[in-house]
């Protein structure tokens, strides 16, 4: 893995975005495999009963991260193997979203993303399809308290499904239901 520099960042076509965060965690064992970033967006719509982040449900919340900032702390860490985008809602800040998925993507960190949203709603939003040409895991739908489950990895209910993208997007584009995306890095 690419530690002490990203390689491929391209400084001059570099975006340097503006994102609102609820916080991050440069050392978490809990959000994916292995030592992650935990970066938490700020802003949801769900009000999900029971959510373990309430304080990130409010739009107005948070801090200001430029996606330069969140690459430094990235790189602060050199024990890193990969980077977890849960919130909050991260589709909600797409454009972001997609920049910070894209650059750990093609520096070859693990990319994760917590939504709840489910799958099939994904595809159905070009914008939100974009984020799915660099992320490894995908934990999608929405925290039901009725149906917690302390037990399951990386999920709060047994309704969250811990999806691998690259063997779905294969399975799908192998289908006869064809989606439109770059699967160059797969």
């Amino acid at each position: 893995m690419l530690k002490n520099k990203f390689d491929n960042f391209d400084d001059k076509n570099f975006i340097d975005k503006k994102v609102r965060l609820a916080g991050i965690i440069n050392d978490s064992i809990v959000d994916g495999p292995g030592l992650r970033l935990a970066v938490f967006f700020q802003g949801c719509n769900r009000n999900c009963l029971g959510c373990h982040n309430p304080h990130a449900m409010s739009h107005n919340g948070g801090n200001i991260f430029s996606t330069r900032e969140i690459l430094n702390i990235a790189l602060s860490n050199k024990l890193l193997d990969g980077v977890t985008f849960t919130g909050g809602e991260p589709f909600l800040q797409s454009d972001s979203l997609y920049n910070l998925v894209e650059i750990f993507k093609k520096n070859n960190y693990h990319v994760a993303v917590y939504t709840g949203h489910t799958f099939d709603e994904i595809l159905k939003e070009k914008k939100y399809v974009c984020v799915l040409n660099f992320t490894d895991i995908l934990v999608d739908g929405a925290f039901i308290k009725n149906k917690k489950n302390l037990n399951l990895k990386y999920c709060g209910s047994s309704n969250q499904r811990v999806i691998d993208i690259k063997k779905t997007l294969k399975d799908i584009n192998n289908s006869e239901k064809k989606i439109c995306l770059n699967l160059d890095w797969l």
